[in-house]
């Protein structure tokens, strides 16, 4: 039994989620490989900690407040294009991180990527594990976009992407297609995919021979892109926004 005012033990990997170091998923592959450390004693999946703990990532203590539970934060930005989705580029190219507010005691965490040439809605949050449950394909998680291709499409082309194709990772497909507008070779669709596949919406127009000018996602879940946010500017999502994400994720509670 917990002894009254003393703090609950929970996992490892949630708690340093939780506290902005990382995803899950990269929590457990620092512990996998032996950089995180608990009281001296090299980690294990699975072990309990409390902010009570000394814990190291490789060197580097994690600081007693930054283990404790802290209310978390989620917004959205509208990624222009030429940003990159990562916190430094050797090459010195503009990062979303770079436009964001800053965060102090953690740090904000992307819920999946979008490619340097693509623009619209990322959502970011300082919560690991609505993170890592966010992008966990269990979750099934619609991501709508607005292409712009160019070249002919056929009715059998728009039939064959919402059937599915075989690309080299694998079979995917479009759950809808909706014509939106354009004239000529230059048409504009709005397209639904349930995952989030490293330039999955280009590769699938690609394998009917049509080619991407633009794309633009619009929608993740039930968070639409706001017309009235300007590129490169953030907003924090709405107390209705945030209950939907977090019932989407699988776990009840709020979050500013």
């Amino acid at each position: 039994m917990v002894k009254p005012g003393f703090p609950k033990a929970e996992r490892i990997q949630k708690v340093l989620a939780n506290a902005g170091l990382g995803s899950r998923r990269e929590i457990e592959r620092l512990i996998e490989a032996g950089e995180i450390r608990v009281n001296g004693q090299v980690a294990k999946l699975g072990d309990r900690i409390t902010s009570e703990d000394r814990v190291t990532i490789g060197k580097r203590r994690v600081g007693a407040r930054r283990l404790q539970k802290n209310e978390s934060r989620c917004i959205v930005y509208n990624k222009p294009l030429g940003e990159l989705v990562t916190r430094s580029d050797p090459q010195g190219r503009p990062t979303v991180f770079n436009s964001l507010p800053p965060f102090y005691g953690g740090r904000w965490i992307a819920v999946g990527r979008l490619d340097i040439n693509t623009t619209g809605l990322l959502i970011f949050t300082t919560d690991g594990e609505l993170a890592n449950r966010l992008m966990h394909p269990s979750r099934q998680v619609e991501r709508e976009y607005a292409v712009r291709v160019h070249g002919e499409v056929s009715e059998q082309a728009l039939r064959k992407l919402v059937e599915g194709v075989v690309l080299e990772d694998g079979f995917a497909r479009f759950e809808d297609i909706v014509e939106s507008g354009g004239e000529g070779s230059n048409r504009w669709f709005h397209v639904v995919i349930m995952e989030g596949r490293k330039r999955e919406v280009r590769r699938l127009w690609e394998a009917v021979g049509v080619k991407v000018s633009r794309l633009k996602r619009v929608r993740f879940g039930p968070v639409m892109l706001d017309t009235r946010l300007p590129a490169g500017r953030h907003r924090a999502l709405t107390p209705d926004e945030l209950k939907a994400l977090r019932e989407l994720a699988g776990f009840p509670g709020s979050i500013r």
